[in-house]
């Protein structure tokens, strides 16, 4: 098969930026080390890649949601430092922890026995305080399984620590009193915006996602973190439109005069999706491309007005500052960094 040529689209992942942002946050936390959320392929921009520069930076603990993603990291970390958050669903995925070293978080009364039957071993403990996703109920924690587990981190989730709600002080209470009856190596309660609750929150351990990407889920972290991924786009076409010409689907967009136009190989099966295009411009150098008309699966057209000398395979600049994207826009910050498809070559 011949070699494949250059990219339309590719991603610049920033790790000088990501190395700072975790320290930033592993300072943020205290006495408590940072470790770092890798799941949903590290947060879209290459779970590889993410885990050897956050190794290189210091961090020691990361956090997979999936089995499936524990290929992607397991040669440049630790395996005995891997936790699966979705916990031994199967016996399979016990035997599989088992025979790569890494550890299961048991989230039931049933994935505690499932991971006893199999031989137990270290693993991890999430309790419910309030978000209701996984965990194990506290009034559970006397159940003989879960007495009878080896638990290195002791862990739960908040559920709106991006917001100044009282549900944050009533989990960290209810962390306490699990912390006071549960033996555990370690414990861990706070994500990105849980680091920004100041360090009652931090415990042993906290497990920064989203803002090792260049999130700020809370303000006090503006100053903090850096943007870490930096998406282009390739020209591939250009064309002249005249004064009544319609452009894209529907024809939401009319020239009101002559203009130039580039189309580009962006879309939103590359996560730029609609939603982003009425208040969305790429960019070539200092120069803002307004989009024109609907956004396509795999093209989008920008005004050339401000850049007329663009050609053809030209990049442009795909603005990716998640705070500023997601007020304009939006979406999540999590939806932005995780919907950015496979075709960007990172």
């Amino acid at each position: 098969m011949p070699d494949l040529p250059p990219p339309s689209l590719r991603l610049k992942l920033d790790r000088a930026a990501l190395t700072a942002n975790w320290r930033a946050l592993d300072a943020l936390s205290g006495d408590a080390s940072a470790g770092a959320a890798v799941k949903a392929d590290g947060y879209g921009l290459g779970a590889g890649t993410v885990a050897k520069t956050l190794q290189q930076a210091g961090a020691c603990d990361f956090f997979i949601a999936h089995w499936s993603e524990a290929p992607d990291i397991v040669h440049y970390v630790d395996p005995a430092r891997i936790s699966v958050l979705h916990g031994p669903i199967r016996s399979e995925d016990a035997d599989y922890a088992r025979g790569l070293g890494i550890k299961p978080v048991i989230n039931s009364i049933e994935q505690a026995r499932r991971w006893l039957d199999g031989g137990g071993g270290r693993c991890d403990l999430m309790v419910d305080t309030g978000i209701n996703r996984l965990g194990v109920a506290p009034q559970d924690l006397g159940d003989s399984a879960i007495a009878a587990l080896e638990v290195d981190i002791l862990m739960s989730h908040l559920a709106s620590a991006d917001e100044d709600s009282p549900l944050n002080a009533l989990q960290l209470e209810r962390f306490r009193d699990v912390c006071a009856v549960v033996p555990a190596q370690r414990r861990s309660l706070a994500n990105s915006a849980g680091i920004a609750l100041g360090r009652d929150y931090a415990f042993q351990l906290t497990r920064p996602g989203l803002s090792l990407y260049g999130g700020v889920p809370r303000n006090e972290l503006t100053d903090d973190i850096r943007q870490v991924a930096f998406p282009q786009a390739a020209v591939i076409q250009v064309r002249d439109l005249s004064p009544g010409d319609s452009v894209g689907y529907n024809a939401t967009f009319i020239a009101p005069r002559a203009m130039r136009a580039a189309t580009v190989s962006l879309g939103y099966a590359d996560g730029f999706l609609r939603c982003r295009g009425p208040a969305s411009a790429l960019r070539f150098g200092e120069a803002a491309l307004p989009l024109l008309g609907k956004v396509s699966m795999d093209m989008v057209v920008v005004d050339l007005t401000a850049a007329p000398q663009v050609g053809e395979g030209d990049w442009l600049d795909v603005p990716f500052s998640l705070p500023e994207i997601a007020r304009s826009c939006g979406m999540s910050q999590y939806e932005l960094l995780t919907t950015l498809g496979r075709r960007f070559r990172r």
